[in-house]
């Protein structure tokens, strides 16, 4: 009826996305579950999803579909490189999601990690590589849906699966643990600092597999330096290399923003260039040396998590920027663009049922082994096991990736992003309950002795935050207790 790509029309869109997202991310707050889960749900009612494919019309559609929609926006990936220029919201979508990775970045505490040590490095290692396994095991019966090993590009997409499984999100389990009073005994703190590096581990994983998917794929380079990215021992050599140049470049910065912090603290010219420094980072990452955009942008904030002050001040203001309009439009656009009903196949239901067990239990096993081997009780290891088991946001950003036409042949398919939606929201209700109950009646887990415990972190999506803080993490003056907290990118 109206259309969605000029100016107005785009501008009419966002303000039905920014209604419906807020509107039911408080339902879902309400309910005890993660407002991004109430996000996608938006998105998929007031996209096509339901209504267009099953009713004739909806709010928000696609040009030349077969329904009726109140505004059309041009058909995604019309160019077939997995990002249409014309379609603004895939350009509010992209800054999203790298608004996200960076946040992440920026609450990644390096001194917290360091002090947690070979137990929460052995953990998130274990947490990544079994269900990253059992993702691929699970996936290799299903060729009938374009899984398991007949062709490369079948097996691709079995270790995408694998991929997605290993994701983390510590939010849910932050939340519960700060209720029961436990999240600075020496349990807590290893789970949180586990989940952390299982995010960094995870996103270098996708890198590297999404690197070599795109080098095996067929294309016309323009010169030798493209034709050497694509090839894989190329895709290798640049990942390597941008890691380098991330470390070198990164200490330079951190102490630049580390001078700029003591001249000028507090100042907005901060956040600025950190944003500025987070983009560059994405466009490096992806044009220059092949490697996803969006670890190019979570290590930027890592590298200026290192001024500790100056990145907690960088990332409310970032997370204002977020949560304010292009964290609900990324993940109401996977509402609206990726996830469809109508001729799903039975199958892929099948599918995405087994490994979302296989996700969960993947995580409850593997990372409570490891936290048997150092002895910890078996309560003490399931709880560990648990705590690793939620999922959220970077999940969601995995998947996205993943599910990307520009890895040709070898991406996803976009109806298998209805796995991840059911994944978080599966762990968003399981976690809560397992850990109560497990903590049920427990004496043990004293805080740890001189104040070492882990800090007390900024709010996420998957739980309500501390009453009279907002969702920047800052004290409340009102001393009420503040609106659900934005989403970030802790995954």
């Amino acid at each position: 009826m109206f259309s969605g790509n000029s100016t107005l029309g785009f501008v009419a869109v966002l303000a039905i996305i920014l209604a419906f997202t807020k509107l039911f991310g408080l339902i879902f707050h309400k309910i005890g579950l993660p407002q991004v889960l109430g996000y996608i749900v938006a998105g998929i009612l007031i996209g096509p999803a339901l209504f267009g494919d099953f009713c004739g019309f909806c709010l928000i559609g696609f040009e030349g579909s077969g329904y009726t929609a109140l505004f059309t926006l041009p058909a995604s990936a019309a160019d077939g490189t997995g990002f249409n220029v014309s379609n603004a919201l895939d350009i509010f979508s992209k800054i999203g999601v790298l608004l996200l990775m960076f946040s992440t970045g920026l609450e990644t505490d390096i001194h917290q990690m360091r002090k947690t040590g070979v137990t929460a490095l052995l953990v998130a290692l274990v947490g990544v590589l079994v269900p990253f396994a059992l993702g691929i095991v699970i996936s290799l019966p299903f060729g009938n849906i374009g899984l398991g090993f007949e062709t490369p590009a079948n097996l691709y997409r079995c270790i995408f699966v694998g991929t997605i499984l290993t994701a983390t999100s510590v939010a849910i389990t932050v939340s519960v643990l700060k209720e029961l009073g436990k999240i600075n005994t020496k349990l807590g703190t290893t789970i949180v600092s586990a989940a952390i590096i299982d995010d960094v581990i995870g996103i270098v994983l996708l890198s590297i597999v999404t690197g070599i998917a795109e080098a095996s794929t067929e294309q016309e380079y323009e010169n030798g330096f493209e034709a050497f990215k694509g090839t894989i021992y190329g895709t290798i050599i640049m990942i390597i290399a941008f890691f380098v140049f991330a470390v070198a470049a990164g200490w330079v910065l951190s102490k630049l923003f580390k001078w700029m912090d003591k001249r000028w603290p507090n100042h907005h010219r901060i956040p600025i260039f950190s944003i500025a420094v987070c983009f560059a980072y994405a466009w490096i990452a992806d044009e220059i040396f092949g490697v996803a955009d969006i670890t190019g942008a979570f290590l930027a904030g890592i590298v200026l998590s290192t001024d500790h002050r100056a990145s907690q001040y960088t990332d409310k203001k970032v997370d204002v920027n977020s949560y304010m309009i292009f964290a609900p439009v990324f993940f109401a656009n996977i509402g609206i663009s990726n996830i469809t009903f109508a001729g799903l196949d039975p199958t892929i239901l099948l599918w995405a049922f087994l490994a979302v067990i296989m996700g969960l239990i993947g995580k409850v096993v593997g990372c409570g082994a490891v936290f048997k081997c150092f002895k910890y009780n078996w309560r003490q290891s399931t709880i560990g096991g648990v705590g690793m088991m939620a999922r959220g946001e970077v999940a969601l950003i995995i998947t996205s990736t993943v599910t990307s036409s520009a890895l040709g042949e070898y991406a996803l398919p976009s109806e298998f992003m209805i796995m991840t939606v059911l994944l978080i929201l599966f762990s968003s209700i399981l976690t809560p309950i397992m850990l109560k109950v497990f903590y049920k009646g427990d004496k043990d887990g004293l805080p740890l002795g001189g104040g070492g415990g882990m800090p007390e972190p900024l709010p996420d999506s998957g739980g309500a935050p501390a009453p009279g803080t907002n969702p920047g993490g800052s004290a409340n003056p009102s001393g009420q207790a503040a609106e659900p907290a934005a989403p970030n990118g802790n995954g």
